[in-house]
């Protein structure tokens, strides 16, 4: 990619890696082969998402919109086994939304991530809903109700995340398991002939489930673990 781009444009290029796996130890900051004699190697400088956990305050108080994106991916990983904890997070992301004075556009753009993330189970979901309605009431809003008329469309149009979306949507079991399916594709390659059949065979709740680790995992393994 690197000297494609520098093909058609003619400027140098810079790589950057963004590396938001859970294993603290993983830094990969380079990249090459070689063959016949012939080397070829791109060094980069990789960002590890893990290292800002210690600084979520920071995070908090800081008002660049990828802080906010990195909290949401911190507590994403944090809250895999504690919903009730995942929702408290987000609700208070979401108001964070409101307090920054974003444009609207920044506000749909950021809630999109942030909701196609932090997955919730129905239930709560309709309580985060109930809060964000009263929320603009009280704040004369009407930001993320503009978000659920566009259905987060914003940029999930392509590839993947419309398939989630479409599986959202449809509520169909075979929509969430197609898409789930096309991601564990995209991060570990060919899948055994296993994995297909046990994706239609499961419920939509363990198909969340699976979802939700496969943004992070190492492995496969790491996805359908007990």
């Amino acid at each position: 990619m690197n000297y494609r781009l520098y093909d058609r444009y003619r400027q140098p290029v810079a790589s950057l890696a963004v590396l938001a796996d859970t294993t603290a130890n993983w830094r990969p900051n380079r990249f090459g082969f070689a063959v016949l004699g012939c080397e070829h190697e791109l060094r980069f400088p990789a960002v590890k998402l893990l290292d800002y956990a210690a600084d979520q305050d920071q995070l908090y108080h800081n008002p660049n919109p990828f802080a906010l994106v990195t909290l949401a991916h911190l507590l994403t990983q944090a809250t895999r086994q504690d919903m009730h904890a995942r929702f408290a997070a987000k609700w208070k992301l979401v108001q964070l939304l409101y307090q920054r004075g974003w444009d609207k556009q920044r506000v749909i753009d950021l809630f999109s991530v942030m909701d196609w993330m932090m997955r919730l189970p129905e239930h709560l979901k309709r309580s985060l809903w109930h809060n964000i309605e009263v929320l603009e009431e009280q704040e004369k809003m009407r930001y993320v109700t503009s978000v659920e008329q566009i259905g987060i469309e914003k940029g999930m149009q392509q590839g993947m995340l419309q398939g989630l979306m479409q599986g959202r949507l449809e509520g169909e079991q075979s929509g969430e398991a197609k898409a789930l399916r096309r991601l564990l594709e995209k991060r570990f390659g060919p899948l055994s002939e296993d994995v297909p059949t046990r994706l239609q065979a499961a419920s939509i709740d363990e198909l969340e489930l699976w979802l939700d680790r496969a943004l992070d995992a190492d492995n496969l393994a790491g996805v359908f673990s007990q």
